[in-house]
């Protein structure tokens, strides 16, 4: 049964770890970047950043293009491919994924460079604005670039986040050994981060952009559940928690972005109408789905069962690296020049 395996994939896919709403004091607000000051050049290299991205039909497609991003820990193959990459299949919709260095689990700056290319690429390459959906640290992310690289807000539609890290979570997993040593994802994604303080920074979300937080209650992750939400700035937000739309929902961080069909019907809803996610448009009928759409249930335990294996990834294959490769550290990484109001 799939929630059998629950418990041991969460701690992977939950280092994409969900908030605790840590309020920026007024006067560091002023420490950071203003909100229209142009983003800085990518640093990095361009041939690493076309390898990173790889889409999937008809750009052409009448339907409103995705980007996909992946949670902490895994690849977008890991991720999606047998979920959304199926249901969009299904669906004719053009979509894209981008594949993060180290599992996801490096410095979120650097992902965040990877989906400024991503949104750029996928907007030229369909002329429309894009919605982008991830689960836990992809539901979040994507934010990092909006942030700092005003240019690509008006390339984005949507942005959808399952379980998003918003702002950061109270559930800090022991990473090394003492003194504790951790991913950088790992460090950013604290309630508290310095990160995080400049994620959050000023405005939490841009007007002309449609931002769906969905949730579940029962989050073991992402503590307080609560925190994924989203409330400042000019977008239009909708916060929802799966238990609002269906209270016998009992998914977890793993599952709200994998296989839950309350959290896939809330997506659709989101890439196919105006706005944000609205659950009043949401069959009732949904609540007694097992699995969401286009998802094998023969199937599910094969790749669930992989996944509970990627705590593995974490270990230490020697002192300061994961097996992975990903160095490890005992503090999140410095802030870029660019984040600070003085700029670079």
């Amino acid at each position: 049964m799939i929630s059998r395996w629950v418990h041991s994939v969460v701690f992977s896919l939950g280092m994409v770890l969900l908030p605790a709403l840590v309020p920026v004091p007024a006067q560091a607000e002023s420490g950071f970047a203003p909100l229209d000051r142009p983003g800085p050049a990518l640093s990095v290299p361009p041939d690493q950043l076309r390898e990173s991205l790889t889409c999937h039909g008809d750009p052409g497609a009448a339907s409103e293009p995705v980007l996909l991003s992946p949670a902490t820990s895994v690849t977008p193959e890991e991720n999606y491919s047998w979920t959304y990459a199926r249901a969009f299949d299904a669906q004719d919709r053009f979509y894209c994924a981008v594949t993060m260095p180290d599992h996801t689990l490096g410095d979120i700056q650097v992902a965040g460079e990877y989906l400024v290319h991503g949104i750029r690429e996928m907007h030229r390459l369909t002329g429309k604005r894009i919605a982008v959906l991830g689960h836990s640290q992809g539901g979040m992310n994507p934010r990092w670039a909006l942030r700092f690289w005003p240019d690509v807000r008006g390339m984005v539609d949507d942005v959808i986040g399952m379980a998003p890290s918003n702002h950061g979570t109270e559930s800090m997993p022991a990473c090394g050994p003492k003194p504790v040593e951790c991913e950088p994802a790992v460090w950013q994604q604290q309630a508290g981060s310095d990160f995080g303080q400049a994620l959050n920074s000023r405005a939490e979300t841009f007007p002309g952009i449609s931002y769906t937080v969905l949730y579940s209650r029962l989050d073991e992750v992402v503590t307080p559940p609560e925190s994924s939400e989203l409330h400042t700035g000019g977008g239009l937000i909708s916060n929802i928690a799966l238990q609002d739309v269906c209270a016998t929902d009992v998914s977890t961080h793993l599952l709200v972005g994998t296989t839950d069909p309350v959290t896939y019907a809330l997506v659709v809803d989101a890439l196919d109408n105006p706005g944000p996610a609205d659950p009043a448009r949401v069959d009732a009928s949904v609540c007694g789905q097992p699995l969401m759409p286009h998802v094998d249930p023969l199937s599910v335990n094969t790749y669930l069962q992989p996944l509970s294996a990627l705590p593995g990834l974490l270990s230490t294959a020697a002192p300061g690296v994961n097996l992975v490769g990903t160095p490890q550290t005992d503090r999140e990484p410095r802030l870029r020049c660019y984040v600070y109001a003085a700029g670079c």
